[in-house]
Order: C-alpha cells, then structure tokens, then sequence
C-alpha cells in the first residue's frame, strides 16, 4: 500500500477496525486486484464527512473511485461492519476519556413501538364536558 497523507483514519485505528469487516473472497474469473481496505475506508470516511458526491471523490487522494467506495459501503453495511464499528469506536473514544455524552440525544422515532396493546382500555375523560359536540349533539337534527 502507497504512503497516503490524506488518510482519515490513522494506521493504528485501522487495526482495530480491520477485523470487523468482512473478508472478500477472490473472484474466480481473475480481473483487476481488489482495492484495499483501508483506502476504501478512508474514501468512505472522506465523501461522508466533506459531503461531496461519490463520483467527485478526488483520485489524487489514492482512496480508488467513489464507485468502488460506494460499493464497498453498500456490502459492509449489509453485513453489519458498521454496527460492530460504531461499538468498537464508542468503546475507543469511552476508554480514552473522549466521549462528551452532554450533547448527546435520544430520539424514540427510531425505536420500533408495539403494534397494538393486548388489553383495549378506553382513554380517561379529564372533566366532564356539556360542550356541544360535532359529531353528535343531544339537540335534535333538522330534517331537510
């Protein structure tokens, strides 16, 4: 692998990282060899933080083509690489005294709720009201 100055990630990160992501099995027809790990990563980690478009991702940085970063993000998200990522970060940033959880948030749209209660209970009124209602009304309708 090339020296690369414009790494997003340092070396010794990596080797954390580099066991939770999946191992790529050669092709059997052969073709061009496989762009390495690490430089896929940093490419990645490069287009998501500067929020360019993964085609404009500047080949000068010798991460490869937004293409295959693309690629490489769609297959390790689908085999779970970035959950176990996500953990092994927070654990790096937790044990080095680096995690600031005062700004952190909790939002409930992103847990999946109960489909339906077991048991119906009838909502509670809070007073009672002799207001007329809409939808139905002790007074008696006009006929037409």
């Amino acid at each position: 692998m090339a020296k690369n100055k414009n790494k997003e990630i340092s070396a010794a990160l990596f080797e954390k990282i580099k066991p939770l992501l999946p191992v790529a099995q050669p092709s059997p027809k052969g073709g061009r060899p496989r762009l390495d790990d690490e430089l896929a990563l940093n490419g990645i980690l490069f287009v998501l933080r500067t929020g360019i478009p993964w085609e404009e991702l500047p080949q000068e940085l010798g991460f490869g083509s937004g293409m295959t970063c693309w690629r490489r993000l769609r297959d390790w998200q689908a085999a779970g690489a970035w959950h176990r990522l996500h953990r092994v970060l927070l654990a790096e940033l937790r044990g080095a005294d680096q995690l600031d959880l005062s700004r952190a948030s909790l939002d409930g749209a992103s847990v999946p709720s109960l489909r339906g209660a077991r048991i119906q209970v009838p909502t509670p009124r809070t007073e009672a009201n002799l207001a007329a209602n809409a939808t139905s009304s002790q007074i008696a309708r006009a006929s037409r």
